[in-house]
C-alpha cells in the first residue's frame, strides 16, 4: 500500500510548503496555510474506455496551421455573446464569478433553457425540485436541458457519457470533488483537480464548459489563483443589490476583447438585457435642474451616455469637504484646482459632492469636461441645457483635451437626441455631415462662457 503524501497549500493564494508555517510568504496572510492529501489514485481518462491509442500531436510551421475563423456557439444572449467575443467556443471553459446572491445561477439557468443545443446543468447547491421552480418563474423549460444534483466528478462523467451534451454547466467548482484527491470539497487540492479534469474533458470532446465560482471577501475568486489561469475565459458578475442592474465583465479571454461589457436588469421573471444603457443610466426629468450634465462616455466598443450630478455649497466645517460616488476623489480635488487656478472659480471654502448616477464607477478621462459643467453649474445655480452632453478631458493648464474614437460618442448623442455636444477643437473630426451641432472648445473659459454667458 503506497505512502499517503500530504503538502501545505495557503487556501488564500494556493501557494504549496513543504511544511506547516504562521504566515504565507506569498500573500503575507497569516494562518492560511492547511495541510492536505495530494497522493493521487492511478486515474482513467474522463471516459471508461483506455485512450492509449490517441494519435499524438505533431508540429506545424505557421503558415501551415488552419486560420479559418472559430465557429462560435450562440447563446441566443446578446450581451453574453458581446462579452465572449461573438458566441461561446466549442470546447472552451468559461468561469463565472460572482457576489452571493447577485444572479449568477439565475444567469446560467436562464441561459441553458434558451440554448438550442442539449444542456446538463450541474448543481451541487440546489435540488433538482428547487431549480424547477426557478426554472418555471423565468420561462418554460424547454425539452433540452437535463438537469442533474451531484458533486462527484465521476458520477458526473458518467452521465455525461449517457447523455452527451453539447454544453456543460457546472454550478459551482467549489461543491465538486473527485476520488482521486482524499481532500475536502472546495480545498486547494480538490478545487485544481476537479478544474483539470474538466479541462481534460472540454478539450478532448469539443464541448464547452461553464463554471461557477465563489468569490472571497475582497472580491476575488475563491481558490488557488491558478484557477484562473487554467480556464480559457473568467467572466466576473457585479452590481449592488439596492440596485436593479448587474454588469457582466470580462477580467480574462482568450478568445476576444476584456474590453466589452453586458448589462442586465433584474426583474422577477429574471434577468432582462439591456440593450441601450444610455436610456437608464440617464433620469428623466421634466423640469431643469441646476448641477447636472450629461457626459459620452465608452465601455469597451460599446458608448453610453451617463448623467453626472454635481452640489456645490458653502462649507459648514473649517475644511470643505470633497466626497465622490462612481468617480475618482483625486479626480475631483485636480479638477477643482484648475478651476480656482486657471479659471478664477472661487470653490475652496465650498463643499462639492459628485455623483455619477445608476450606481456605475466611469474611469474615462472624457467625463471631465461634464464634471467641470456640473460643478459650474452647481455654483452658479444656472441649469445646463438637457440637450447639451460633453466629451473631453480637462487638462493642468485648463485646456480642453482630444479623446479618443470622438465620432463614435458624437454618434450616439445623435442618435439619443442631444442637440449639442462640446468636444475639444484639437479632435480630428472628419466632413461628414452630423445632425447634431458640434462645439469645438480649448479652454474651459470657452465652455463656461458658452453655457452661462
Amino acid at each position: 500500500m503506497s505512502k499517503i503524501k500530504t503538502s501545505f497549500f495557503c487556501q488564500n493564494c494556493g501557494a504549496q510548503y513543504s511544511k506547516w508555517q504562521g504566515q504565507c510568504n506569498s500573500c503575507k496572510q497569516w494562518n492560511t496555510i492547511v495541510e492536505e492529501v495530494i497522493q493521487k489514485e492511478e486515474k482513467m481518462s474522463w471516459k471508461s474506455q483506455d485512450n492509449s491509442t490517441k494519435k499524438a500531436a505533431k508540429p506545424l510551421k505557421i503558415d501551415e496551421i488552419d486560420s479559418s475563423q472559430e465557429i462560435r456557439m450562440d447563446s441566443r444572449d446578446g450581451e453574453l455573446n458581446r462579452v465572449l467575443g461573438g458566441g461561446i467556443v466549442p470546447g472552451s471553459l468559461i468561469l463565472l464569478g460572482g457576489e452571493p446572491g447577485i444572479g449568477k445561477s439565475t444567469l446560467l439557468l436562464q441561459i441553458s433553457l434558451k440554448l438550442p443545443f442539449k444542456t446538463l446543468y450541474v448543481s451541487g447547491e440546489e435540488s433538482q425540485k428547487q431549480i424547477k421552480m426557478r426554472a418555471e418563474r423565468i420561462t418554460q423549460a424547454p425539452n433540452n436541458c437535463y438537469i442533474l444534483t451531484e458533486t462527484k466528478t465521476q458520477h458526473i462523467f458518467r452521465q455525461i457519457e449517457e447523455i452527451e451534451p453539447e454544453v456543460v454547466i457546472i454550478d459551482s467548482i467549489q461543491t465538486l470533488h473527485t476520488d482521486y484527491i482524499e481532500a475536502s470539497p472546495g480545498s486547494i487540492s480538490q478545487i485544481r483537480e476537479c478544474t483539470a479534469e474538466l479541462i481534460k474533458f472540454a478539450k478532448e470532446s469539443n464541448v464547452p464548459v461553464i463554471l461557477i465560482g465563489h468569490i472571497t471577501k475582497d472580491g476575488s475568486i475563491a481558490g488557488p489563483k491558478i484557477l484562473e489561469h487554467m480556464v480559457d475565459t473568467v467572466l466576473q458578475f457585479e452590481g449592488d443589490r439596492n440596485h436593479v442592474y448587474r454588469i457582466l465583465r470580462s477580467l480574462k479571454n482568450r478568445f476576444g476583447s476584456t474590453a466589452e461589457l453586458g448589462i442586465y436588469e433584474m426583474q422577477g421573471s429574471g434577468l432582462r438585457e439591456v440593450s441601450n444603457p444610455s436610456e437608464i443610466l440617464i433620469s428623466p426629468k421634466s423640469e431643469e435642474l441646476s448641477g447636472t450634465a450629461i457626459a459620452s462616455t465608452l465601455e469597451g466598443m460599446r458608448p453610453l451616455m451617463i448623467e453626472i450630478q454635481a452640489l456645490v455649497s458653502t462649507a459648514v466645517y473649517g475644511t470643505p469637504q470633497r466626497s465622490t460616488t462612481g468617480y475618482n476623489a483625486k479626480r475631483l480635488n485636480m479638477i477643482l484646482a484648475v478651476l480656482e487656478k486657471r479659471a478664477g472659480f472661487r470653490l475652496g471654502t465650498k463643499d462639492v459632492f459628485l455623483n455619477v448616477t445608476g450606481g456605475i464607477t466611469v474611469d474615462d478621462p472624457a467625463i471631465d469636461l461634464a464634471v467641470v459643467a456640473a460643478i459650474l453649474s452647481s455654483n452658479e445655480d444656472i441649469p445646463v441645457g438637457r440637450d447639451f452632453c460633453f466629451a473631453a478631458e480637462v487638462g493642468l493648464s485648463g485646456e480642453i483635451r482630444p479623446v479618443n474614437r470622438i465620432e463614435q460618442r458624437i454618434q450616439e448623442a445623435e442618435k439619443l437626441g442631444f442637440s449639442t455636444i462640446f468636444v475639444s477643437k484639437h479632435n480630428k473630426i472628419s466632413a461628414k455631415n452630423f445632425g447634431i451641432k458640434v462645439m469645438m472648445v480649448g479652454r474651459i473659459e470657452e465652455v463656461a462662457g458658452d453655457l452661462f454667458g
